[in-house]
């Protein structure tokens, strides 16, 4: 134990660096110290995430302010002698789980309407298609796959055939409360049973939408400190 003491305090001392070709050597591997960070605080609202900026509570100085993607914000400051931003503040949305892209039974696409969609025209139309359909079987109707037809109740006592609408522009809830939901296009489908589903069809376009739509929520929250130039933001 002590002989292998011994040795570690010897080799300490013939420790040095060498110049080569321009660069630092040492011939002894060393570890860097990092500096400390702060842990960042998850808030889970864009009111909250404003709050917070305004109260400077942990007066961190000029902010970057991220607009990650639909449901995330983060509050940043610029790097440290290590190369590492400190992120004081997050701000991820609690947003209920949607079903897309899978069939589901009438009852159960009924309850995701209302529950996980704005309140609009078309979702009103989809509600009482599915809500009236009379037969298990659902027609496929041309030769381009597009339209559909199902046997529904039309009238108090009439029963008819209903062509289903495609595509369909929704407002499901995806970001953030304190802002618009963006619409966008969902292909509907029915299949025999019955059941249904929503595919969705904009390419992802809803998400630069509800990105520019909450950075506009944040410059306008934040108008005098950003004039200050206290924050910058950035989607």
């Amino acid at each position: 134990m002590i002989k292998e003491a011994l040795q570690y305090i010897t080799g300490l001392a013939s420790q040095k660096t060498l110049e080569i070709n321009g660069q630092q050597y040492s011939n002894h591997s060393l570890t860097l110290l990092k500096q400390p960070t702060p842990s960042a605080l998850v808030i889970r609202s864009l009111s909250g995430f404003v709050d917070y900026l305004k109260s400077q509570y942990d007066a961190p100085g000029k902010l970057m302010i991220h607009v990650e993607s639909p449901t995330r914000v983060s509050a940043f400051g610029t790097f440290n002698d290590d190369f590492v931003r400190s992120t004081f503040a997050v701000a991820d949305a609690l947003l209920p789980s949607i079903r897309f892209d899978s069939f589901m039974d009438v009852e159960t696409f009924n309850i995701m309407l209302q529950s996980l969609f704005v309140p609009s025209e078309t979702r009103a139309s989809l509600l009482k298609i599915v809500g009236n359909v009379k037969e298990e079987t659902v027609q496929n109707t041309g030769d381009d796959g597009v339209a559909q037809q199902i046997t529904a109740k039309t009238g108090v006592a009439t029963v008819g055939t209903v062509t289903v609408p495609n595509p369909v522009t929704l407002l499901p809830y995806r970001t953030f409360v304190e802002v618009k939901q963006p619409e966008s296009l969902f292909v509907f489908r029915m299949r025999s049973g019955p059941t249904a589903a929503l595919i969705e069809a904009d390419g992802g376009a809803w998400k630069v939408e509800a990105m520019d739509t909450i950075k506009d929520y944040l410059a306008e929250a934040l108008k005098d400190e950003i004039a200050d130039g206290d924050f910058v933001i950035i989607a």
